[in-house]
C-alpha cells in the first residue's frame, strides 16, 4: 500500500476550504477528520482513501504524513498557519489561500461530507475523547500505527454501514 500524496493534499485542501472559518477547527480537529475518512471509506469499501499511516499517541491521532504535508502546502502559498486565542488553549490554525479542485468520486465524497458534517464543529478535545474509544485506536498501544482492520469490530456509535 503506497501513500497516495496527491489524494491526501486534496482531501486537506477540499476539508479546510469547507471549514478554515469555523472558529473551533484547528490541527487537532482536521486530523481526526483526516482518519474518520480513510477509516470510514475502509469500512465501506475495503480500500484506503490516501493510504496514510495513523499513529495512536498520548494526545490522540497523529498522521505519520501530516507535517510534511503541510509544510509543503504552506511553503508553496496553498496554506498559510498561524497559532490563535481559542478559549483558554492556543488552536494551530490553517487556512486555505487557493481554491482547490474537487476531485473525487460520488462515494468518496459521501465519506468526507459525513465526516464533516458529522464532527467539524466539535473542539479538540471533545473530538479526541470521541476518537479514542472507535475500536481501531482503542485497541492500538502509543506510539504503533492504528490498524484499518479493526473497524470491523466497531458498534453503532462508530460504524457507517448501514446508516
Amino acid at each position: 500500500m503506497r501513500f497516495n500524496r496527491e489524494k491526501y493534499i486534496d482531501l486537506i485542501m477540499y476539508i479546510l476550504s469547507q471549514c478554515h472559518q469555523k472558529p473551533n477547527f484547528g490541527k487537532t480537529v482536521l486530523c481526526n477528520i483526516l482518519y474518520f475518512i480513510d477509516f470510514n471509506y475502509y469500512e465501506l469499501y475495503g480500500e484506503l482513501m490516501t493510504n496514510e499511516t495513523y499513529i495512536k499517541s498520548k494526545r490522540g491521532i497523529r498522521p505519520t504524513h501530516f507535517r510534511e504535508i503541510s509544510e509543503e502546502l504552506i511553503s508553496k502559498n496553498y496554506l498559510f498557519f498561524r497559532k490563535e486565542p481559542y478559549y483558554n488553549r492556543t488552536i494551530y490554525k490553517y487556512y486555505i489561500i487557493i481554491i482547490p479542485s474537487l476531485k473525487f468520486s460520488q462515494k468518496e465524497l459521501e465519506i468526507i461530507n459525513d465526516a464533516i458534517n458529522k464532527l467539524s464543529d466539535e473542539n479538540a478535545t471533545t473530538i479526541t475523547k470521541y476518537a479514542k474509544r472507535d475500536p481501531p485506536i482503542s485497541v492500538a498501544e502509543f506510539g504503533e500505527p492504528i490498524d484499518f482492520r479493526y473497524v470491523f469490530s466497531r458498534g453503532n456509535e462508530y460504524s457507517i454501514i448501514d446508516k
